[in-house]
C-alpha cells in the first residue's frame, strides 16, 4: 500500500524587520506560487506555535513555524524498472545521483524502460513512497556524472529558481554550479577562456545544435585546460578540459567545443572522426542504443572507436540546500572509460 510523502520543515522566526504574513515569509524562502496554492488546500499544512493557522496569519518575533509538505501523486507514465544507479547523497528533500553513461534521464518513445526515471520509480516503489520525477539538471544520455533529483514540489521549485538565477546572473549567482570534465581533440589555445556563443537547433536536423548568432539562445561556457598529451599517433594531440556552465542549453559543451575546433572525443554527433556524414540517433522503438552512419547501423561501442560515447563527465556539483541553505558540495570520479584514454603521466589530480 502506497504511503503519503510527509515532510515537515521548521522555521524559527527571528529578526523580523516588519510584520509579515506566513505566505510572504514562505515566498521569500523560495516557495513558488503553486507551492502556496497547494499548501492552502491542506488545512493542516501550516502550524504556528503548535496551532494550525491560515497562510494570511501574521508572524511575530520568536514564533516557531512548521510547514507540512504532503504528496500522494505518482509519475504514473513512468514504469518502475530495477536498474543499477549510484546514490551519492540522499535526504528528505533531494537526491544527488552519479548517472552512468548510456542511461537517459527521462523515458522516451525509444527508451521507455532504461532511464533514470524508471530506476527511481522502482527505488521509491520498493519503499512504498509516492514518486514524481523531478530532475533538476538534466544530462545527455551518454554524459556521465552528477545530477540532482528533487523529492517534493517545494524543493523542486527552490532548486529551479537557482537554475534560473545562475542563467541570468552568471557564476556569481548563489545557485547550482556544475563543473564538467571533457576529453577533446587537439591542443586547446588559449588554455582558458569564455565561450559566449548562442546556440540554436540546426534547421535540417532533429537533435543537432549549432552556434547561430541570429537565431540562437544565449549560451556561455567557461573552460580551462587541465592537461594535454600526444596519443600513439604523434600527429594527434588530446586535452582534458574543465568546464563550467552559466547557461544550460542542449548539448552546450559539445557544441561550444566543436565550435572552437576541439570536438569531444567519442562524440558521434559533433566529431567527424566518429562517423562521417552522421545523422541523428533515431529515437524510436527500433533503434535502442544504435547510431546510423552513411546508411549503415553500428553499435556505439564498435571496436574501431576508443570510446563508445562523448567523453563528458559531470564531475562537480555545488549548491545551497533548498530547505536549509547549507552549502552542498559533491564530486564524482572520472569514469574508467574516460580515465583509460589519459596516459598515467598526464592524469591531473582533480
Amino acid at each position: 500500500m502506497m504511503t503519503i510523502m510527509d515532510r515537515s520543515v521548521l522555521y524559527q522566526i527571528n529578526s523580523l524587520e516588519k510584520p509579515q504574513k506566513i505566505s510572504g515569509f514562505l515566498k521569500e524562502k523560495g516557495y513558488s506560487r503553486q507551492n502556496l496554492v497547494d499548501l492552502r488546500k491542506d488545512e493542516q499544512a501550516i502550524c504556528l506555535n503548535g496551532t494550525y493557522v491560515h497562510m494570511n496569519h501574521m508572524l511575530a518575533e520568536g514564533d516557531v513555524l512548521t510547514v507540512w509538505i504532503r504528496e500522494t501523486e505518482n509519475s504514473r507514465q513512468i514504469r518502475p524498472v530495477k536498474l543499477p544507479f549510484a546514490i551519492v547523497y540522499e535526504d528528505e528533500d533531494l537526491l544527488v545521483i552519479n548517472k552512468p553513461a548510456g542511461m537517459p534521464v527521462h523515458p522516451s518513445r525509444g527508451n521507455p524502460e532504461n532511464s533514470l526515471g524508471n530506476a527511481l520509480a522502482w527505488y521509491f516503489k520498493e519503499q512504498g513512497v509516492p514518486f514524481v520525477f523531478r530532475c533538476i539538471n538534466r544530462l545527455d544520455r551518454d554524459t556521465s556524472g552528477l545530477t540532482i533529483v528533487a523529492k517534493h514540489a517545494v524543493s523542486a521549485a527552490i532548486l529551479g529558481q537557482m537554475v534560473r538565477a545562475k542563467a541570468e546572473q552568471g557564476l556569481k549567482a548563489p545557485g547550482i554550479h556544475r563543473t564538467y570534465l571533457a576529453l577533446v581533440e587537439g591542443k586547446v589555445v588559449p588554455v582558458s577562456g569564455v565561450i559566449d556563443a548562442p546556440i540554436a537547433r540546426q534547421e535540417d536536423r532533429c537533435l543537432r545544435r549549432v552556434v547561430d548568432f541570429k537565431r540562437g539562445d544565449r549560451a556561455v561556457t567557461h573552460y580551462r585546460v587541465l592537461t594535454g598529451w600526444q596519443t600513439g599517433n604523434a600527429q594527434k594531440f588530446r586535452s582534458l578540459v574543465k568546464l563550467q556552465l552559466e547557461t544550460g542549453r542542449t548539448h552546450q559543451i559539445r557544441v561550444h567545443m566543436a565550435y572552437l575546433g576541439h570536438p569531444l572525443v567519442g562524440d558521434f554527433l559533433y566529431n567527424p572522426a566518429y562517423g562521417e556524414n552522421q545523422i541523428d540517433r533515431r529515437d524510436d522503438e527500433n533503434s535502442g542504443e544504435r547510431q546510423i552512419f552513411q546508411g549503415k547501423t553500428f553499435s556505439c561501442g564498435k571496436e574501431q572507436y576508443d570510446i563508445g560515447r562523448q567523453a563528458l563527465h559531470a564531475w562537480k556539483l555545488s549548491f545551497p540546500h533548498p530547505m536549509t541553505g547549507q552549502p552542498m558540495n559533491f564530486t564524482a570520479p572520472l569514469p574508467p572509460d574516460m580515465q583509460r584514454l589519459i596516459p598515467e603521466e598526464a592524469l591531473p589530480s582533480v
